[in-house]
């Protein structure tokens, strides 16, 4: 007879299937990454910064644009699959990693942006009139968007009993995805004198 741990393994032994909500919560959230690049595309089919004071970097906020297409598109995926049957390309434990990977991303990232507007209301990183409502109403998109891929994260790990370390491994590759996508290729755009230095 298997042990209560070898029911723990990377495979789960069925193919449970989500409730409602969760599906409804997954299809939401790739709908959110979708309007995030349909907002990219306008700006690159519209020659969005062509003009203005950031018009002689256009090059490099094209490449940035592009970047964070990719990673929106991505995204989607992972919501969708972390509800579909579990297609065979796709490990439990690579997918594990994914959604929680893709959740951490966007809560590092939310709760960033929260303490710069609590900085700039107590006049520590600018100043109050910083903060607008288009400003806040960006933030708080974010965090509906981590706290949806929180509920998928959670919800998938729970169906597949995939071992912890791999939500771990997700959690903490947030920081590596940020810092790519905020200071690496800004810096090396930045060399090639496609960006201003960050």
């Amino acid at each position: 007879m298997a042990s209560p741990a070898a029911l723990v393994t990377d495979r789960p032994q069925a193919q449970p299937k989500p409730v409602t909500g969760v599906t409804v919560i997954a299809g939401l959230m790739a709908l959110w990454c979708i309007g995030f690049v349909v907002v990219n595309v306008v700006f690159e089919s519209t020659g969005h910064f062509d003009d203005g004071p950031y018009a002689e970097y256009a090059s490099g906020i094209t490449v940035m644009n592009w970047l964070v297409v990719g990673l929106k598109v991505l995204g989607a995926g992972v919501a969708l699959l972390s509800v579909a049957n579990h297609p065979r390309f796709l490990s439990p434990a690579l997918m594990t990693v994914m959604v929680w990977g893709a959740f951490a991303t966007l809560g590092v990232y939310a709760l960033g942006s929260v303490a710069q507007a609590v900085g700039m209301i107590a006049g520590l990183t600018g100043t109050a009139d910083q903060v607008d409502v288009v400003g806040m109403g960006y933030v708080l998109f974010f965090l509906l968007g981590a706290a949806g891929f929180g509920v998928l994260a959670i919800s998938y790990w729970r169906r597949h009993r995939v071992r912890k370390r791999f939500a771990v491994l997700g959690v903490l590759g947030a920081p590596m995805v940020l810092g790519l996508i905020l200071l690496v290729v800004p810096t090396v755009l930045a060399a090639l004198e496609l960006m201003p230095a960050p």
